[in-house]
């Protein structure tokens, strides 16, 4: 059992950056692929970006490339999403997902765990 809790949501002014942390419980974290998704409201769960269990590959929607940089810290259990340049249109509640296989998805339901998510807000 993995449980996911993220923080470092909150508001900013378009082209500013976030940090959003997601602390992993459980003694699989280290073997888990993770990711983050968004979902805006009236929209679908969107991928953001993953990252495999050893931190050697990542997977990023088109839309972030470039912008946002996902990593990982074994040792505390932690994946971050570092988000830089924000536009409006990033604006969604960010959850982080963890798989149990080695590879990464962009796929929700290949997740097995979630966290609650965080309010990104980016003003124009």
């Amino acid at each position: 059992q993995v449980q996911l809790v993220e923080t470092g949501g909150g508001l900013v002014q378009a082209g500013g950056s976030l940090r959003l942390s997601c602390a992993a419980t459980g003694p699989t974290f280290s073997t888990s692929t993770m990711g983050w998704f968004r979902q805006a409201p009236g929209k679908e769960r969107e991928f953001v970006a993953a990252l495999d269990w050893s931190g050697r590959t990542t997977d990023y929607a088109n839309s972030v490339k470039g912008r946002f940089t996902i990593s990982r810290d074994n040792a505390k259990n932690i994946v971050y999403l570092q988000m830089n340049g924000l536009k409006p249109e990033d604006t969604a509640i960010y959850s982080c997902a963890a798989r149990g296989t080695r590879y990464t998805s962009e796929v929700p339901s290949e997740y097995d765990y979630w966290g609650q998510g965080t309010q990104v807000t980016v003003s124009s």
